[in-house]
């Protein structure tokens, strides 16, 4: 504590331990009316400095101890060897006292010169339950775990989890934590995020929060409330949805990566500005051009002028953010989901097609019988028909289906050559065959046969459609698909108007579309696993650069210590290559 700190309390709660003081002899050993100090110099010095501050009396009485007996030296070395330190459960307590003595946290923090941080910490510390104060105080355990047993407040719940760490493998701080708050939900969960938290602890749910680490805004106890007013808060989103005359909304709050795999997606237009709305639009962004004019050379912007320029990014934000107008017929027959995305936020996703909504081509009924056919044989051992006999009258010749056939084997290994010797045509036929697969339902319009199969995900990994990759995927998807002809037919011509980058961007989209290297226990296929490591190494896949993390909502996210990706049985996870095998 400084002179000035020392000072300070003095004058609060005046001296409350005596100076040492011993008087000062001359020559012959009498007495000169001096004193010196050997032990309480400190407390000298704060007394002078209230002094010169005129907040106390230089002739003021002060209780001193007048020594004579032994050493100087022995009564300073003394009055610091022999004290012993205050445990900090006494400090705990006496804060405890104060506070129930009506005394607020701010008058505490300030009688004792700390900030009202760290009485919040010694009085949380000092409502841990008696029996583990009571360990504490018996060296049973340290002062980081007693820290963590405050996550809890419910001393039944602590005294549980002290007598199940007796036969636990690791009393570590973070465990506690994890035991204390076991079905509670992370303030940082997208389910709080999407209700927020101060509408949940309205509605009368309780925040657990650490004190003493960081802690993401704490634990929400009542997961049940938090779920009913997730389910209560997207059923409203989801009706203001359905006014958009879907056909069908889904709700809840995750999908399974892939839930849209095997859906045509129907895409709407922009609604375009209106004339005032463009007005407004090109008026903020020649403000805020002029204001970076302005101030381009200056090393910090004003704070009014930074303020005036996110009022103007917000502004231009919602209005290059336009709303998306469907056509009435795809209305009728495709629908929308309804969630939460990673960061908390409503997420709509519109325009999907089941197949069984598809529609189907139907025949118009004329009427008219169509005529009897009577197979007849020629001398090239084909069949004839009476439709046949009318082409003939029309002077045509038809050609049978064994000449056919015959012509077009020729033709076919003739065009397999020809593809095989030019490399952009092969190239533009493979991408070809693989956007209408990827991009285009029931679409045929090809002659080359290459399937890429998008594998799907079940909903067995929590958090998938949400990681980095996912969105990445699934954006760059939606971005083709944008770009692409709605029509299958209209796909080939598109295609080579495309510049070299864009096909070959497109193709290897299409390639990566068609990867498949799940472990999947019901179907072993260490081979196809084994290419997937190859093919990492090709590329220089990195899980850990890609974003990848063990999330708790993810079975490798319980199964993992928080600080190593190592599990607790004896298997390491690379986050670098998966594994091949067990």
């Amino acid at each position: 504590m400084s002179i000035e700190e020392l000072a300070e309390d003095i004058a609060r709660r005046t001296l409350l331990s005596s100076i040492t003081v011993r008087p000062v002899l001359d020559d012959s050993g009498a007495e000169t009316g001096m004193y010196t100090i050997p032990a309480g110099g400190r407390r000298f010095r704060a007394l002078e400095l209230l002094v010169k501050q005129k907040r106390m009396n230089k002739t003021a009485l002060v209780p001193c101890i007048l020594r004579t007996d032994g050493l100087a030296e022995e009564d300073s070395l003394a009055e610091n060897v022999q004290r012993a330190p205050l445990h900090p459960l006494d400090q705990f307590r006496a804060f405890q006292a104060m506070r129930e003595k009506d005394r607020s946290e701010e008058e505490i923090a300030a009688a004792f010169f700390v900030p009202p941080s760290v009485v919040k910490q010694r009085l949380k510390l000092a409502a841990v339950a008696p029996s583990l104060l009571d360990a504490y105080a018996e060296e049973e355990m340290t002062l980081d775990q007693l820290m963590a047993f405050t996550v809890n407040p419910d001393h039944a719940r602590q005294e549980q989890v002290w007598e199940a760490l007796q036969r636990h493998y690791s009393r570590a701080p973070h465990e506690i934590r994890r035991m204390l708050t076991e079905g509670a939900v992370r303030a940082s969960d997208k389910r709080a995020q999407f209700v927020g938290l101060d509408d949940y602890v309205e509605a009368g749910g309780e925040i657990l929060r650490d004190l003493f680490q960081q802690d993401d805004g704490g634990w929400l106890q009542d997961a049940a409330l938090l779920d009913f007013m997730v389910r209560e808060k997207l059923a409203e989103d989801a009706e203001t949805v359905r006014a958009e005359s879907w056909k069908w909304v889904e709700v809840d709050t995750e999908f399974p990566y892939g839930h849209t795999f095997g859906m045509r997606r129907v895409h709407g237009e922009a609604v375009p500005m209106s004339d005032e709305e463009a007005a407004s639009y090109q008026a903020l962004k020649a403000e805020y051009d002029a204001l970076e004019a302005e101030h381009a050379e200056a090393d910090e912007l004003p704070e009014d002028v930074d303020a005036r320029l996110g009022e103007i990014e917000e502004a231009i934000e919602a209005l290059e953010a336009r709303p998306i107008r469907f056509e009435a017929e795809d209305l009728a027959l495709a629908g929308a989901f309804v969630s939460i995305d990673s960061s908390g936020r409503l997420r709509v996703e519109r325009g999907y097609v089941r197949p069984e909504d598809e529609p189907v081509e139907v025949v118009e009924d004329t009427g008219e019988v169509a005529p009897e056919t009577v197979p007849v044989e020629d001398a090239d051992d084909t069949i004839v028909s009476t439709a046949d006999e009318e082409e003939e009258d029309d002077g045509l010749k038809p050609i049978s289906d064994r000449l056919v056939m015959e012509l077009t084997a020729h033709r076919t290994l003739a065009l397999r050559n020809a593809l095989a010797q030019d490399l952009q045509a092969a190239f533009l036929a493979a991408l070809h065959a693989m956007v209408l697969r990827l991009f285009y339902r029931y679409a045929v319009d090809t002659c080359v046969e290459i399937e890429p199969r998008n594998a799907g995900f079940g909903s067995q990994v929590p958090g998938l459609g949400d990681t980095a990759y996912a969105q990445a995927i699934d954006q760059r998807h939606e971005t083709w698909a944008r770009n692409l002809p709605k029509a299958p037919e209209d796909l080939w011509e598109a295609l080579t108007e495309f510049d070299s980058c864009s096909r070959e961007a497109l193709f290897a989209h299409c390639v990566g579309m068609s990867v498949n290297a799940v472990h999947d226990p019901y179907q072993r296929r260490l081979r196809a696993i084994a290419h997937a490591d190859v093919l990492a190494g090709t590329v220089g896949l990195d899980m850990a650069k890609a974003g990848w993390t063990a999330t708790g909502d993810s079975y490798l996210g319980r199964v993992t210590k928080p600080t190593a990706s190592v599990c607790r049985k004896p298997r390491l996870i690379s986050t670098r290559f998966w594994p091949t095998s067990r």
